[in-house]
């Protein structure tokens, strides 16, 4: 499988991606297997891969536990596995002062509780993995992590008696498991707890099979060979849609041709846009940034935009607020952006690059991490962070920026010192920032 092609046509898609899925639940089946790890590009099947492997797992007359990363994960999970099989008993397994959101309170056959040995009853048991290590009880045949390069080695320690096999399914191009607290006393060590689960995992068990999804179904034609080059170049991918297929169009036409009004329509046109405001040394929040990240996304709304996709609704859909996202390197700017927003675009999704990691969108807008800065840190240049944020979108992508963000890579190399028994991420955020950035210099927009 190589990447960058000119995409499949959605036979061609469906069919590799079923060879790698019937892989995947082979190797399940094989009572040798200790773990399966399963590499998957933005929108590629994730949570259906492991509704999936879950209910198959379940057919065979064994309870399986699900880990989770965060409660939002769990629920969602909750809700496919429970939409796909009514008749299936699924537990919740949630804190004391958990409230069961709507989308898990719907399904009478979901049964949350705060401990699992009132979950004897379920098939499934879902929970997040903060909350599985406090279960002191009970040894499971199979466990499936879910966004397993989110987790953190030391959870997956302290949960490893848990269970005898595990499938671990995650993306390994987004965002690392981070910490508010000093870890280099950890590094080298094989057993670091920054490191990701399935990091720590295949260096300790290097047989364990590994695979490697190769269909994107969110990303389209236009944005599935420059993600998948800039963070993927171990794991290409390609679009599940071919050129064309997808379309965005204004139900309103532009009066006069402003730079707000360009910037949407060479992304409804191409995919992408770099809206580039003027060179400038910025505070963190960005007052003309984030002015223009919200007369982006309200004018985007008032153009009345439809999304035309041949597996969603072919004859058009109104691409309403909450289809819409805003994305940023950091909650302050997220929450500029939120108080700048009108009343109409309220409802529009503003958020940091961590809480978007696994969400879907029609349109993105994207105040890119190094604008307006004078330094390049390495929080800023991490790859996993644009990873997520140019990889939200189903249709569309625009990219706020300043314009100097070259110059500013130039000056500042990629300087990560090579620590001994650390294995080297590649690519690092230096090389995917310029690719990104050579991607998107044909479709920019400077700002008037």
């Amino acid at each position: 499988m190589t990447g960058g092609g000119p995409g499949w046509t959605g036979d061609t898609a469906s069919a590799a991606a079923e060879r790698v899925i019937a892989a995947v639940l082979a190797d399940l089946r094989a009572p040798s297997a200790r773990g399966v790890v399963v590499d998957s590009p933005p929108g590629a099947g994730k949570s259906t891969l492991v509704v999936r492997a879950a209910r198959e797992l379940a057919a065979g007359g064994t309870q399986v536990m699900i880990v989770a990363q965060t409660n939002e994960q769990v629920d969602d999970l909750v809700h496919r596995l429970a939409d796909a099989d009514p008749s299936l008993p699924i537990g919740r397994l949630s804190a004391a002062d958990y409230q069961p959101t709507p989308r898990v309170a719907q399904h009478a056959n979901v049964t949350v509780d705060t401990a699992v040995s009132h979950l004897r009853g379920s098939a499934i048991i879902v929970g997040t993995a903060a909350k599985w290590t406090h279960v002191a009880d009970g040894v499971w045949p199979w466990a499936i992590v879910d966004e397993a390069y989110q987790m953190r080695s030391d959870l997956l320690l302290r949960i490893a008696n848990r269970f005898e096999r595990a499938l671990f399914v995650g993306d390994p191009g987004q965002l690392d498991p981070f910490s508010t607290v000093e870890t280099t006393r950890w590094l080298g060590l094989t057993w670091d707890p920054m490191q990701s689960a399935v990091a720590v995992l295949l260096r300790h068990n290097p047989d364990i099979p590994v695979h490697r999804l190769p269909v994107s179904w969110r990303l389209p034609a236009s944005a599935a060979e420059p993600v998948s080059k800039a963070f993927y170049p171990f794991a290409p991918f390609e679009s599940g849609t071919a050129e064309g297929e997808r379309r965005l169009t204004f139900q309103t036409a532009a009066i006069g041709a402003s730079a707000v009004d360009r910037a949407i329509e060479t992304a409804a046109e191409t995919g992408w846009t770099l809206y580039e405001l003027p060179p400038r040394h910025t505070l963190r929040t960005d007052a003309e940034a984030v002015a223009a990240c919200a007369a982006l996304a309200e004018r985007l709304l008032q153009r009345g935009p439809l999304a035309f996709s041949p597996d969603r609704l072919p004859s058009g859909e109104q691409v309403t607020p909450d289809r819409i996202a805003i994305g940023t390197a950091h909650r302050d700017q997220a929450a500029a952006i939120r108080q700048a927003l009108g009343a109409t675009a309220q409802q529009i999704t503003v958020d940091t690059a961590n809480r978007l990691q696994g969400r879907e969108y029609d349109v993105t807008i994207v105040l890119h991490p190094l604008s307006g800065r004078r330094d390049a840190t390495a929080f800023h240049l991490e790859s996993g962070r644009l990873c997520v944020l140019t990889s939200r979108h189903r249709h569309a992508c625009i990219v706020v920026a300043r314009a100097g963000i070259q110059e500013l890579l130039d000056a500042h190399p990629s300087t990560e010192p090579v620590h001994l028994n650390v294995p080297v991420k590649f690519p690092d955020g230096w090389e995917a920032n310029q690719a990104i950035l050579t991607h998107l210099t044909p479709y920019k927009v400077r700002a008037s």
